[in-house]
């Protein structure tokens, strides 16, 4: 019996391993991939989570992050706005993030299954039991649902949104490249941006969200790319002129913007499966760090193994979430709306050209304060 299991080792199950398992809990976490392995992400994470991260014990600097402090946008017919950003970010790869802090979780006492994917979870007498792809089972007080943004689990799950179609899709490659190292720039596109940003080691991540309809009508992704992307000029001086660092792009179908619920079944779910902020908005990353620390404040708060009260802890979780993210989320969507129709994102760019304040108030909206 485990006081707590963790489904998914991304950002947020890290971050509540970390914090759940260097409080004295035993913790179990089930994630299908072995460490290190790419995701699809911008790996772009504003400096409001460094004080966090830095408090649980992250050596942001082992981990040769790039600091960014300056902001590039651009039209599809290459029209660039330029800002500054205040707060300022880091640049670090999942693949190297997500093990340091794998690493950092069981030197405080977690416990990892890893190739090993959870099939089912049930619950009974106010005890989980999660049975696995190897044909075992675990159980649990409490299970943390941390798998991502769209998982066979939200099926298994019977999540509302999965059975929403979504038309996009992301594809993300690792470059080298001649960058700025203190930039991140989101590149528009027909029906879509690409951001590019640096990451460690003199290497950038570069990540589009598209739809299906754009790859279907050109059969491949290096074909979309030539006729969709390249239109844009700054996008295609990048294909053109980088060194592309994977065999394949990394990619992910039926990104879901959909509302989701922070508990379903009694499962207290965190970062992106909780709810997902649109990636033009650039700060994924600091949400699911953030939503961690919400989950696991509420766990320390009111979790005891002689007992505790169940509703009182998803009650106070749920609402500590919306709080903390429900505006970020309707502004971030409000904001992609503007984006995406070629016409209207080059009148939108040459508008907010005019208009520095109006720009730093949009991006100063889809980022939180240091927690």
């Amino acid at each position: 019996m485990q006081d707590i299991i963790i489904i998914g080792g991304g950002l947020s199950g890290l971050t509540n391993a970390i914090r759940l398992s260097a409080a004295g809990l035993s913790v179990l976490l089930i994630e299908k991939n072995t460490y290190p392995f790419h995701s699809v992400c911008g790996e772009y994470i504003s400096n409001e989570v460094k004080p966090f991260l830095q408090s649980i014990g992250v050596d942001i600097e082992a981990l040769n992050a790039s600091a960014i402090n300056k902001l590039s946008v651009t039209s599809p017919y290459g029209t660039m706005l330029n800002a500054s950003l205040e707060m300022g970010a880091f640049g670090v790869s999942r693949y190297r993030l997500d093990h340091s802090l794998y690493e950092l979780a069981l030197s405080k006492g977690c416990r990892a299954r890893l190739n090993t994917q959870a099939l089912d979870i049930s619950f009974a007498d106010e005890v989980f039991t999660v049975k696995l792809s190897d044909g075992s089972e675990e159980n649990a007080r409490i299970v943390l649902g941390t798998f991502g943004k769209r998982s066979n689990m939200d099926r298994q799950l019977n999540r509302s949104f999965f059975y929403k179609r979504s038309p996009y899709l992301g594809i993300k490659y690792h470059i080298k490249t001649d960058f700025p190292k203190d930039r991140i720039a989101l590149h528009n596109f027909k029906d879509g941006y690409c951001g590019i940003s640096p990451i460690e080691d003199g290497k950038y991540c570069f990540c589009a969200l598209t739809t299906r309809d754009n790859l279907k009508k050109y059969g491949s992704i290096p074909e979309m790319e030539k006729n969709i992307l390249y239109k844009n000029p700054h996008l295609k001086y990048i294909f053109q002129n980088s060194e592309f660092l994977y065999e394949k792009p990394e990619v992910i179908n039926e990104i879901s913007f959909e509302k989701k619920n922070t508990v379903e079944n009694n499962i207290l779910f965190s970062g992106d499966t909780a709810g997902m902020i649109a990636p033009l908005c650039g700060n994924g990353m600091s949400m699911a760090i953030h939503s961690a620390k919400i989950l696991s404040d509420s766990i320390l708060k009111h979790y005891s193994v002689s007992g505790f009260n169940r509703a009182k802890l998803e009650t106070e979780y749920s609402e500590k979430w919306n709080r903390t993210f429900s505006r970020r989320l309707w502004i971030g969507k409000k904001i992609q709306d503007l984006f995406g129709q070629e016409f209207l994102t080059d009148a939108v760019v040459r508008t907010l050209r005019l208009m520095p304040p109006v720009t730093q108030w949009l991006v100063k909206q889809t980022h939180g304060e240091e927690f």
